[in-house]
């Protein structure tokens, strides 16, 4: 089985992950993670990444792709895993239908949390990560990237009957039951 989890910065993505994977046994595949680890272990394709970083770019979607169809030659995903950041253009999500095909799997279901605006930038800013960027007016800019951007990944995979649009408040456990039960 595969899941991807869909929502903006702060939906609670990586939370409901955790808890996704304890429940089905599935592997968490966050593309944060992977390009860390092409990088530090100097793979071609993590060292195309780095070229992008380095110089301040987004890295390119072909790239990002080929970072994912790498990781996801691992033995651990060969029974699914729950995609968290990926993916993140239509371009992606074809591309990862492609793969997955090729692997003889398909996602199960597109999860996509949504969460008013002002509980976002809340959530993002009592987090404490400390990116340069969690600022008020940065999350508002980082929220504005992804409506423009990714919104069209969920169309993408809502004509396919594919999402399911799960409400992102409440208590983290009223959250995973609206999950589990769009799952089941």
């Amino acid at each position: 089985m595969n899941i991807i989890l869909f929502g903006p910065p702060g939906a609670g993505k990586g939370t409901q992950a955790a808890l996704l994977q304890e429940k089905y046994s599935l592997p968490h595949l966050s593309t944060g993670d992977i390009f860390r680890d092409a990088i530090k272990n100097e793979t071609l394709v993590g060292l195309k990444a780095k070229s992008f970083i380095d110089n301040g770019e987004l890295v390119p979607d072909e790239v990002v792709v080929e970072i994912v169809a790498e990781a996801l030659e691992d033995v651990k995903y060969q029974s699914g895993c729950i995609f968290d950041g990926f993916p993140r253009t239509v371009y992606q999500s074809e591309s990862l239908d492609s793969i997955l095909v090729n692997k003889g799997q398909t996602p199960c279901k597109v999860i996509a949390l949504t969460v008013p605006e002002d509980e976002l930038v809340r959530r993002v800013l009592s987090r404490g990560q400390g990116r340069t960027d969690d600022t008020k007016e940065g999350i508002k800019n980082r929220l504005s990237v992804y409506h423009n951007e990714t919104t069209p990944v969920l169309e993408h995979y809502n004509d396919k009957g594919m999402a399911e649009v799960i409400n992102g408040t409440g208590t983290i456990e009223e959250i995973f039951d609206r999950i589990t039960s769009a799952l089941s």
